[in-house]
């Protein structure tokens, strides 16, 4: 069966968001599953956020799809929350990995740690295990969901709730735009989500396990990602890059 990927115009889109912004989170989510169905999934990271959003979307639809990212270099934490998430929802996690040749190729040039070495291994680093698999997690989507809140700073504070992407020619949707961190923990601690212990631990954000710092409390969020880059607005692997729409 042919999934369902929806075009709108500017002036709709705008509509689109203009109406969602005045619902409920579940609202959202049960737009997504109206407009997109299977042709929509959430990326996850299984940070906090994620783990919020994804129990929402899954008391929406029980097919609700989830996709992440393995980096091959994960905590050990996040693989263990993998398997609790699957049991919990009964959710068949898809999982999308770097290509080995390419993983292989840098490491032999650059060295294993080579985001130590400068921004631009990092951000290359970044490429061959996020954005690569990213982009074809995403080629078959029509629309794709995200955990990402106006407040944790940088672009981030100018998102809407449903975006064309034009990189990857779907829409991206944030359910969760308006949301606080402390609303966030609440509602993960109200309705017994599962979620990675390293939260507890001062670690607000996460990533790759050497790529991720606690921080320390007045740190801005996520300061831990990256900390030894000193431009805080860089603080982005690719894969959330805000773009003007071309629409």
């Amino acid at each position: 069966m042919a999934l369902v990927r929806p075009r709108f115009s500017k002036t709709e889109l705008a509509d689109i968001n203009e109406r969602l912004e005045a619902v409920t989170t579940k609202d959202v989510l049960n737009w997504v599953e109206l407009t997109f169905g299977r042709s929509a999934a959430q990326i996850s990271s299984f940070g906090l956020e994620d783990q919020a959003l994804f129990h929402i979307y899954w008391t929406v639809t029980k097919d609700a799809r989830l996709i992440t990212l393995d980096t091959l270099r994960l905590p050990t934490e996040t693989y263990s929350l993998f398997d609790q998430t699957k049991l919990r929802y009964g959710v068949d996690v898809e999982f999308f990995y770097p290509q080995l040749n390419s993983v292989s190729e840098m490491v032999k040039e650059h060295g294993n740690n080579l985001f130590y070495k400068g921004r631009y291994n990092r951000e290359l680093c970044c490429g061959v295990r996020k954005v690569e698999p990213l982009g074809r997690a995403l080629s078959d989507l029509g629309a794709w969901i995200t955990g990402l809140r106006r407040d944790q700073g940088m672009d981030r504070g100018s998102i809407n709730i449903v975006e064309w992407d034009q990189a990857h020619n779907n829409y991206k949707v944030n359910p969760l735009a308006n949301w606080k961190f402390d609303e966030v923990r609440d509602f993960i601690d109200a309705n017994d989500i599962p979620y990675n212990e390293l939260h507890d631990k001062g670690y607000p954000s996460l990533g790759c396990a050497p790529c991720t710092r606690a921080i320390a409390p007045g740190e801005d969020i996520r300061a831990g990602r990256w900390w030894w880059e000193t431009d805080s607005n860089a603080k982005e692997c690719g894969i959330h890059v805000v773009e003007p729409a071309k629409r």
